[in-house]
């Protein structure tokens, strides 16, 4: 999103200086994943289904899904209805692909099969439907971000397509997750920094936020659970990836070649391989975790 990548850079400028200490400390361990320009610079919402395949929005264009194929082979999977633009990507039990559409103020379903694409959810209360999280429970919670004005706001989404407001007055809300137990749900906000930590009640709705992690400098983006519970994390305009233990401990920070992480998703045959979107490159970088993504 334009809007973002403007306010992340602008905000991240005034934070140069620290950067050189932070990233002597960091590990370089990536490789790419398709040429440089494969995708736009809005590249987002990575995520890879039950057979392997990697998607992510905005392929070659705006308004279009790439899919990326376990042979490497890649093409625009499908094209969104006009006046849409996606951005995170989920996958349900159902093995539906559900699309946060932020210009559309859309939860989108494309069936895989057919590639019909209908609406999941709609909310005109919406600011932007930003990244998406499911619950194992079938709940979906979007964040939504008010990018101009540095506020935001949580969803929840039944499977029903009941949409209710979580929280309102929140700052930049932008990388959402759910634990592997699915008992909590994280949430970070890139203007301020902060990532939030909540208690999911049984009918889906939070309690308990308290804050589980600060930064300093740059900006924050995606973020992805593994089956440990640990957080991994996209500092935009920093170029790492952080790991943040259940505890709230930064444990470590991956190296990308880019600057510009957008987000981040777990696949390959064990789950452990991680592919981190790059808005500066319009490609994917891939890194091996230690332990599976919980999804």
């Amino acid at each position: 999103m334009k809007t973002r990548t403007m306010f992340l850079t602008i905000m991240s400028c005034l934070f140069v200086g620290l950067a050189a200490g932070a990233q002597t400390s960091a590990q370089r361990e990536t490789a790419d994943l398709l040429p440089e320009g494969t995708f736009t610079n809005g590249i987002e919402g990575p995520a890879t289904d039950k057979a392997g395949n990697l998607y992510a929005v905005n392929y070659g264009k705006e308004g279009t899904i790439g899919i990326v194929r376990p042979d490497g082979s890649h093409e625009c999977f499908v094209t969104l209805p006009e006046g849409s633009t996606g951005n995170g990507i989920r996958f349900n039990k159902a093995g539906d692909m559900l699309v946060a559409d932020y210009t559309g103020h859309n939860i989108l379903k494309v069936d895989m099969q057919t590639k019909a694409i209908s609406t999941y959810a709609h909310e005109s209360r919406m600011n932007q439907p930003n990244d998406i999280a499911l619950a194992p429970s079938g709940n979906l919670y979007a964040s939504d971000p008010d990018w101009p004005n540095q506020k935001g706001q949580l969803w929840l989404i039944t499977p029903d397509g009941k949409v209710t407001l979580l929280e309102s007055d929140m700052g930049t809300t932008n990388g959402i997750d759910v634990s592997p137990d699915g008992k909590k749900l994280y949430v970070n906000e890139s203007a301020q920094l902060k990532v939030w930590v909540y208690d999911i009640k049984p009918d889906g709705t939070l309690k308990n936020k308290r804050l589980f992690h600060t930064f300093e400098g740059f900006g924050m983006d995606g973020i992805r659970c593994d089956v440990k519970g640990n957080l991994y994390l996209c500092r935009y305009d920093k170029g790492t990836v952080a790991v943040i233990n259940p505890k709230g401990k930064l444990i470590r920070e991956i190296q990308l070649k880019g600057k510009k992480p957008s987000n981040i998703t777990f696949g390959g045959p064990d789950n452990r391989r991680c592919y981190v979107t790059l808005q500066d490159r319009g490609c994917f970088e891939t890194f091996t975790a230690e332990h599976p993504g919980r999804e």
